[in-house]
């Protein structure tokens, strides 16, 4: 253990002995760590030192340029400062050579490599030398002078460093030392602010308070000085501030600026920085708030002939007309109004004076802000005049009601002028726009207090209002927009989204009814299912409703569905049924076991008894054509109970299964699609034997199977289909046999196809082992080229030759791959609790890539080759790329040809497109690159023919992103093919797409580069 007089010794035979900077960097690096170890743990025994410690430390310090060394040797400083506090001690002799040592390191100039041996960064440096630079009030004399004139320096970090220098050290060095420098700082901010401050976004998308200005580090490190020397030195910034030359000029010259356009370049400029000024003035502290106020903002009404002695008699008048509204005058109330209600929020004082004049101008304010918005109604004002005037009410109606009590009636009138707007001024984009976001603004500010006088004249003349617009057909206001309007009225609170919910369920409904009788009815009905299933009920989920609201809203559109399905032609516009499919999708999705249980009762009742489909019979009656063809009517209720089945959880029962799967094969074999995702959502879902089905009661997996893949369906050549009750004259087959075309119907084929690969996804999901014998039917499909060992249906009309060119079967099972492999948007994903098992899909990959590539090697047929290939297109688009990339070696040649044959036909651009974007990735990923390397040329000359592709701009653009990529191969390989790709380029630089010549310009100066004396860069 080191005792205080070793500590000492120690000291004094490093100041005695050691030349620091004649040393190596690690040897210096121990000098430092060893004076900064006794400075932190024994310091009062170096103390004694003194002189000679000073003078040491400087001599160590002096012309050090390593960052690890700086960075302790920065902070030995700040050691030292606090070993000798005394204002007048013996540091106080010293400060002048110390801070000389510290003042050539600022601003910090950090050229050291970020890939060399030092782990520090500039930043780590520019603090720590903020913190020597602080860490006494003794180098205020000299600190101060330095960042002031580091200020006006051109080099944007040095700037910024000033900044953050200056609001550390007036911090540390109090307000007295600060006094004498006010003017200047004040003076050098204001200019800052004048350079840097950008022009505003005078639109509705940034945050509700104030203005919104681009983020600017110099701007923002600017105003945050402002405002703690505004809370430090109140009362001397706050006067230098109001008697400013330039801030009197703009207060005593805003009558001028009647529009925002004409006001000059320079002087937007001043107007905006003593704008930003103002703003954090009456932000910073209660009394610089008052003292703006008390000045500024009477001087400001006095201009404009408003007199605080008159304002009594003005409350009630009509003082601003289309004639003397002015931008300028707006523009800093705004920034006084969002300054001053920020302090509010944070403070939460009662009855300061800016509040009381703000309570006495509150109505001349309104009117202000008011008379903006009917003068832009007038003029057709731009959309910079129009955002102050509804920025303006919008913060006037959002101060907190207990601190600045604006009367009733003036937010009450704030509310009125924005709904005439939203219901009357739907013509004029901008206003309607600003005003609906303003309500939702003010919505929600007053939800946070949902008791208030606020809150219940919101609900009275916004929420109440808006939900009669949907019922009202003598205004002229598009019922798009009313829609519009009423989800961003209910998003701004739970109690209003329910009120509003229970608006447009009852306008659904009453649609609903009419459906049959009015095609209007039909389309209001699809707005605000979709309205509901996107916008209101995302928001009651995200926000935590109650869920009753949804089950009993989903259970009722069951109710309304029965009953216009009673109908002969209930849904002649299909949108409507796709929006009832979707809202019930979403709605079931949302909902718990419990909620599901009741829904999925109520919708099997509906489909029991407003069907044809005899559920409990259906495993034992044949299915004929005539007996069995679905109605437009059954097949609308079929499908909303599809959509239910897909939403469902795996614990949730469904009632009478081994009935409604049967149903749902037959269906499907009509092109159903909805109930094939059903019947895959269904496979996914049920538990198996092995977790205890039949012990739970539940239908098990395995049966849901044996149903599914050994149903017996006959077939006669006077008969589509019907179902086998236990003799016929006809063939017997099931689902698998029709996949590979025994009943000699095209239709029926890929019916039966995409109705397997739906169920395929269900089970690939889960991991089951079914997946494989799927996937061996679809691939018997794609190379049925040969005879089928089973035979035909007696009486076919078409030949077994025309059987084996049609293409369109084969095309459906080579794009079953996409529908196993892709990630689903409208079933079997997470969102509809499908359950998935980790890395299905790299399982997949690795179980058919050795199949696929034997099959296309050994392929004779051009034919089933081009269906393997588009195939193998789909699994590799949509495989995870890592797994790609590890297999680059055997995929490359296999992508390259499924590009080649994929530029054929114009359906095929988008899977072209994706197998692009897989090429793109294993060219960018290291793992990818000796593989790339050892196919260059054909991989070039492949990108090369697809830089024109005239169907596609993306492909022309990613192909040619691509060549860029390959520029960077090492040069010996890609050198011989630099003439060939520049003479495939010229031809892109004139495309008709700007980001096809933007891209096709890099490639050419990328390639352009490659000389035969290029520098190895590898």
């Amino acid at each position: 253990m080191v005792t205080g007089s070793d500590a000492k010794a120690i000291a004094q035979s490093f100041l005695q002995y050691l030349q620091v900077q004649s040393l190596g960097h690690y040897d210096r690096k121990l000098c430092f760590e060893l004076l900064d170890f006794l400075l932190e743990h024994h310091a009062d025994a170096v103390a004694s030192l003194e002189e000679d410690l000073i003078y040491g430390i400087c001599e160590a310090i002096d012309a050090e340029k390593d960052p690890e060394c700086l960075m302790l040797a920065f902070h030995i400083v700040e050691s030292l400062a606090r070993l000798y506090p005394d204002p007048s001690g013996l540091l106080a002799s010293f400060a002048s050579d110390v801070f000389d040592i510290l003042a050539p390191y600022f601003p910090i100039h950090f050229t050291h490599p970020s890939s060399g041996d030092t782990h520090v960064q500039r930043d780590d440096l520019s603090k720590i030398l903020m913190s020597a630079f602080s860490s006494t009030p003794l180098f205020e004399p000299f600190v101060i002078p330095l960042l002031l004139e580091k200020l006006s320096s051109s080099l944007h970090s040095a700037k910024i460093d000033s900044l953050q220098y200056l609001r550390v050290c007036s911090s540390k060095y109090g307000a007295e030392r600060i006094a004498k420098y006010a003017g200047a700082i004040w003076s050098s901010l204001k200019d800052t602010l004048y350079t840097y401050l950008a022009e505003p976004d005078l639109s509705f998308t940034l945050p509700i308070n104030g203005i919104g200005f681009p983020e600017n580090e110099v701007v923002i490190e600017a105003l945050s000085l402002l405002q703690q020397l505004i809370v430090q030195n109140n009362s001397q910034l706050v006067s230098l501030i109001i008697d400013d030359e330039d801030v009197n000029f703009i207060i005593n010259s805003i009558a001028s600026y009647e529009t925002y356009d004409t006001i000059s370049v320079q002087e937007k400029k001043k107007l905006h920085a003593i704008g930003r000024i103002l703003y954090i003035t009456v932000k910073a502290s209660i009394s610089s708030c008052n003292a703006v106020f008390q000045s500024l903002f009477l001087r400001m009404m006095d201009n404009l002939g408003i007199p605080v002695s008159n304002i009594d008699g003005l409350q009630n008048s009509a003082i601003f007309t289309s004639q003397n509204v002015k931008f300028g005058f707006l523009y800093l109330c705004i920034e006084l109004l969002a300054g001053s209600r920020e302090l509010v929020v944070l403070s939460e004082e009662k009855r300061e004076t800016y509040c009381t004049l703000l309570h006495s101008y509150s109505t001349v304010l309104f009117n202000a802000f008011d008379s903006v918005l009917d003068v832009s109604a007038d003029r057709c004002l731009p959309g910079p005049d129009i955002h102050i005037g509804v920025k303006g009410l919008q913060i006037l109606a959002m101060f907190h009601l207990d601190v600045f009590p604006i009367p009733k009636s003036t937010f009450e009138n704030i509310l009125k002028k924005f709904m005439s707007i939203i219901i009357e001024g739907f013509n004029r984009t901008v206003l309607w726009n600003a005003a609906l976001k303003a309500l939702f603004h003010i919505g929600s500010f007053v939800q946070n207090f949902s008791e208030s006088e606020k809150a219940m004249s919101y609900r009275s003349f916004v929420v109440d209002k808006t939900m009669e617009l949907l019922s009202l057909d003598d205004i002229a206001l598009p019922f798009s927009l009313k829609v519009e309007a009423l989800s961003d009225i209910g998003m701004t609170g739970m109690k209003n989204m329910l009120t509003i919910l229970q608006g447009l369920e009852g306008a659904l409904f009453a649609n609903l009814s009419e459906v049959h009788r009015n095609l209007k009815s039909s389309e209001i009905a699809a707005q605000l299912l979709e309205c509901y299933s996107c916008k209101l009920l995302p928001w009651i989920h995200e926000n935590g409703g109650a869920e009753e609201s949804i089950v009993q809203f989903t259970v009722e559109i069951w109710s309304q569905a029965g009953n216009c399905m009673d109908f002969n032609s209930p849904f002649e516009e299909k949108g409507l049924l796709d929006s009832m499919m979707k809202a019930l999708k979403v709605s079931v999705g949302c909902c718990s076991v419990e909620s599901q249980n009741a829904i999925i009762q109520k919708a099997y009742s509906i489909l029991s008894s407003h069907t044809k489909f005899q559920l409990n019979d259906v495993g034992r009656l044949p299915l004929t054509p005539g007996a069995y063809d679905i109605s437009p009517r059954d097949e609308g209720i079929l499908l909303l109970f599809a959509s239910v089945i897909i939403a469902l959880r795996p614990k949730t029962h469904i009632p009478n299964i081994g009935g409604l799967l049967q149903l749902f094969i037959i269906t499907l074999l009509k092109g159903v699609v909805p109930v094939a995702q059903a019947l895959g959502s269904m496979v996914n879902k049920l538990i198996p034997k092995s977790n205890g089905a039949e012990k739970s009661g539940e239908f098990p997996l395995e049966e849901a199977l044996d149903i599914i893949f050994n149903t017996k369906i006959w077939f006669s050549s006077t008969d589509m289909l019907q179902r086998c009750n236990g003799s016929s004259n006809g063939s017997e087959m099931v689902l698998t046999d029709l996949c590979l075309g025994i009943t000699n119907d095209r239709l029926l084929q890929t019916n039966a196809i995409c109705g397997l690969a739906w169920i395929g996804k269900g089970l690939l999901l889960r991991g089951h082992e079914k997946i494989k014998d799927i996937t061996m039917i679809f691939i018997e499909c794609l190379m049925s080229d040969r005879k089928s060992s089973l035979p035909l249906i007696e009486g076919s009309l078409a030949s077994t030759e025309e059987q084996k060119s049609d293409p369109l079967p084969r095309k459906c099972a080579a794009d079953a791959f996409h529908i196993l492999m892709s990630d689903a948007e409208v079933c079997l994903n997470r969102k509809f609790h499908a359950t998935i098992r980790p890395l299905y899909k790299q399982r997949f990959f690795s179980t058919i890539l050795p199949i696929f590539q034997q099959l296309i090697t050994r392929s004779d047929s051009p034919l089933s080759r081009s269906f393997l290939y588009r195939a193998f297109a789909h699994v590799m688009s949509d495989t995870p790329l890592i797994v790609i990339v590890n297999e680059a070696k055997k995929l490359i040649p296999v992508l390259l040809d499924c590009l080649s044959l994929l530029t054929e036909d114009i359906e095929d651009k988008d899977i072209l497109y994706g197998l692009l974007l897989v090429l793109s990735g294993i060219l960018t990923e290291k793992n990818g690159q000796e593989a790339v390397i050892e196919n260059a040329h054909i991989i070039i000359n492949c990108l090369i023919k697809l830089v024109d592709y005239p169907q596609k701009t993306l492909v022309r653009e990613t192909a040619i992103q691509c060549l860029v990529a390959l520029s960077m191969l090492p040069h010996a390989r890609i050198y011989p093919l630099r003439t060939q790709v520049l003479r495939a380029i010229p031809k892109c630089l004139d495309d008709t797409k700007r980001s096809v010549r933007r891209e096709a310009v890099k490639c050419r100066q990328a390639w352009a580069s490659i000389t035969s004396s290029r520098s190895l860069r590898f």
